[in-house]
């Protein structure tokens, strides 16, 4: 069952994934309706999961789960994981990636791979307060508190001793 993202309690699960590029507005939309389709028959041992999503800066894709009615399943989750797999053979993305790195550079997000991230906090062409996406984030309340952070506050930190 699809909800809206604002009514899920700050406890629900979440999977965030960051694409590679910026997705268009006609790839939002459309990716918003195949969301909002699989969302809708997403189950967990064939209870209906509460679900829903959101895009954010128009290259993250948010999913999140009230798993306090019903958790997700090994199976279910594998189903969702499926689902990305598939928007990213579709789109020609990246999504699954987490050893990437996205940050704000003004209001333009950046992508880079880790390594050069890494190079970049060396020459000093980002710094300890440069906003890092923290992805390592697993709850609503985690992510609205602490997915957007300075790097110095992420698991970034290291790249900057």
């Amino acid at each position: 069952m699809i909800v809206d993202f604002q009514t899920l309690p700050e406890t629900a699960r979440i999977w965030i994934y960051q694409c590679n590029r910026s997705f268009s507005e006609e790839e939002i939309l459309d990716i918003s309706k195949k969301l909002q389709s699989f969302l809708e028959g997403w189950t967990a041992h064939g209870a209906d999961l509460k679900a829903a999503f959101e895009f954010k800066y128009k290259r993250f894709i948010i999913i999140g789960l009230d798993h306090e009615k019903q958790k997700a399943t090994g199976c279910s989750i594998d189903a969702s994981v499926h689902f990305i797999k598939q928007l990213e053979t579709t789109y020609k993305v990246d999504l699954l990636d987490k050893l990437n790195v996205s940050y704000k550079q003004g209001d333009y997000v950046a992508y880079k791979t880790l390594k050069d991230f890494k190079k970049m906090a060396k020459d000093k062409a980002v710094s300890k307060n440069t906003i890092v996406f923290n992805h390592l984030v697993q709850t609503k309340a985690e992510y609205l508190d602490h997915w957007e952070v300075p790097a110095i506050d992420s698991w970034h930190a290291r790249f900057f001793s």
